[in-house]
């Protein structure tokens, strides 16, 4: 049965460096995968990582199980991130529409087994404009998204990362969803223009049987 975080790092204060690379594994690649939306540079974002990883190694003699090891490494994150845009050191360029989508995006593509290449190409337009919006955001609500949306944390973990209350949070969040909902409502339109075209085609197929 695999070890908890908690687990995990209580074993790394006790010396175990092993269980300090199993909790390296676990998160890694989420945590560069948010760094990366973040700050939009990949060489920044796997900085950044190493230095949240090393931080919470530095402090594995104080730790003391409480809030979650992700509401923790997350927060470390965070601020790191959000210092890293204060001081400038993030890509200011905009983001190309062929950047090619992170792993985890991938998991929002179009459900057909066999999707068209006009709908593979729809797709990567669809989330190319996604994290042009999200990027544009300003850094707090832009955080607030990514560990909301993707990290799929609460409002409560959300709240304690951030440093604000839950309804200060909720705020955040909701003039940045109503922020994505403006900017990315001509998706919504090419969307179904796209369901348009595929209907009298679909038609014709049924005919044909």
């Amino acid at each position: 049965m695999a070890r908890s975080d908690v687990q995990l790092m209580l074993d790394v204060k006790a010396g175990d460096e092993a269980s300090f690379e199993l909790l390296l594994q676990r998160y890694r690649t989420p945590l560069v995968n948010f760094l990366h939306r973040m700050v939009r540079d990949a060489a920044l974002a796997e900085d950044l990582a190493q230095e949240v990883f090393l931080r919470v190694y530095c402090a594995r003699r104080r730790y003391e199980p409480g809030a979650k090891f992700t509401t923790w490494l997350f927060r470390i994150a965070t601020n790191l991130a959000l210092n890293a845009i204060r001081d400038g050191r993030h890509r200011k360029a905009e983001l190309s529409l062929d950047e090619p989508a992170e792993d985890s995006e991938r998991a929002l593509e179009l459900p057909d087994g066999h999707p068209t290449a006009e709908q593979q190409l729809l797709e990567q337009h669809r989330q190319a404009v996604i994290r042009r919006a999200i990027f544009r955001l300003p850094e707090k609500q832009r955080a607030a998204v990514l560990l909301h949306k993707y990290q799929e944390m609460d409002y409560d973990q959300i709240a304690k990362i951030l440093g604000c209350s839950e309804s200060a949070l909720k705020s955040l969040l909701f003039r940045a969803y109503e922020a994505l909902r403006v900017e990315l409502a001509p998706l919504v339109g090419l969307a179904a223009e796209a369901e348009q075209g595929r209907a009298p085609a679909a038609a014709g197929e049924g005919r044909k049987a």
